[in-house]
């Protein structure tokens, strides 16, 4: 099945086909920035992490393909495709791929 890079309003997609892994990296795509929010699929190659920060508001995870380690406020969670995962507004996090994984960032801005 190919896979489609593009996203038409109104068509149905997949968010784990709007992204490829590339080694030793990480990469994304923005597929919906607003004042109010964003939405970003994540590919992250094997071993690649983020690194412990904060962020203003809220901000929900979905795995859609591959495993991860998300630590929020010193605490480790594995999430795995079809797992979500909240992380809190302010509260310190970090994101460490135990193998190839893709995520969808949707990040909720308050008033």
């Amino acid at each position: 099945m190919e896979r489609s890079k593009s996203v038409d309003r109104g068509v149905p997609f997949r968010f784990v086909d709007m992204i490829d892994y590339q080694t030793d990296s990480i990469v994304s795509r923005t597929l919906i920035e607003q004042k109010s929010g964003n939405v970003t699929v994540f590919a992250f190659d094997q071993g690649q992490k983020l690194s412990e920060h904060t962020a203003p508001f809220n901000a929900l995870v979905e795995v859609v393909d591959g495993a991860a380690i998300i630590t929020i406020d010193g605490s480790d969670y594995r999430v795995e495709a079809g797992q979500q995962i909240i992380m809190p507004a302010n509260i310190p996090h970090a994101v460490t791929a135990e193998e190839r994984f893709k995520m969808v960032l949707i990040k909720i801005r308050g008033q």
